[in-house]
């Protein structure tokens, strides 16, 4: 199936239910998976703005079905004034000992929300190396994530990132900047942790990256980039870009993506990048990578842009 009858296959499917997608699992969309990040996150389109430079946001975020875990393993985060998001993805390997790491997401979402606060009200900006010091060291229950904070600075994307989340910016639809990931060997993330085999926040990258209006920032956990590649992004983008006439909504096109990376997840033939890193890595695997899966869609506008 081409990229474009995945796209209107799941458009039709949306169009009779937009509150449900496969399987029963749920979609949460304009907000986030806990009550201390909803204070964060209303059912309007959000703003950040940074001299000359904003962006309007969406998020959508669909938890794994699994009635044990209700709230998944992601979490993430929005700072308007602050003008500065993140995700979370807790490793689902602590499941063996009983742990669930949706929590150690959760919590250093929580406490990365406190510093960024504390971090602006003092300083006027925000230093994401420390915000992400901060927020580890406060963070004490059991478990390990991977994280990514993005903020954006004048024309500067400032980016920390530990693992396997990340961030593409794409411009007039095309890829132009993908972040790297880190990882000691094929599905094992570097991730911030208590445990001794855990890694710290000084193990993170650093990336700043130039945009302009009109680029579109798509921040996700590896549920989204297990699943889909750049080049489907792209096709969504561009179909998007053509029908809204370069007036896109930043948190349907959130929907959209997750519901695509969720379509490929359930997709058992498909050479997913999941599947084919793993083919690179020695190991015979097939299909998506069924995940929890985060999108946070940030639109970059001139403050004068209209809003609606």
């Amino acid at each position: 199936m081409s990229t474009q009858d995945k796209v209107d296959d799941y458009n039709n499917i949306m169009s009779f239910d937009d509150e449900r997608i496969f399987k029963k699992r749920r979609i949460i969309s304009k907000q986030t998976s806990t009550e201390t990040f909803k204070q964060n996150l209303d059912d309007k389109v959000q703003v950040f703005s940074s001299q000359g430079l904003k962006m309007k946001l969406g998020t959508c975020y669909v938890p794994k079905d699994n009635e044990l875990k209700p709230l998944g393993e992601d979490a993430c985060f929005i700072c308007y004034e602050e003008q500065t998001l993140g995700v979370a993805d807790g490793v689902g390997g602590w499941v063996d000992m009983g742990v669930d790491a949706g929590e150690y997401a959760r919590q250093l979402m929580a406490n990365a929300i406190v510093a960024v606060h504390k971090e602006h009200m003092f300083k006027g900006s925000v230093d994401l190396g420390k915000v992400l010091h901060e927020a580890y060291f406060r963070t004490k229950v059991e478990g390990s994530s991977t994280a990514c904070i993005v903020t954006l600075k004048a024309d500067i994307l400032h980016a920390v990132n530990v693992g396997d989340s990340g961030f593409m910016v794409f411009r007039d639809a095309k890829l132009v900047y993908q972040s790297p990931i880190q990882q000691r060997d094929f599905n094992y993330p570097y991730q911030l942790g208590n445990s001794k085999t855990s890694d710290g926040p000084d193990m993170a990258m650093e990336l700043f990256v130039r945009v302009k209006a009109g680029d579109i920032v798509v921040l996700g956990t590896d549920g989204l980039f297990d699943n889909m590649y750049p080049t489907e992004m792209e096709e969504i983008l561009k179909r998007e870009t053509k029908k809204r006439e370069g007036s896109i909504c930043p948190e349907k096109l959130a929907s959209l993506i997750a519901g695509y990376a969720l379509y490929n997840s359930f997709d058992k033939f498909a050479l997913s990048p999941f599947a084919k890193a793993a083919k690179k890595a020695g190991f015979n695997y097939i299909g998506g990578k069924e995940d929890d899966i985060t999108v946070v869609v940030g639109i970059i506008q001139n403050q004068e842009a209209d809003l609606k």
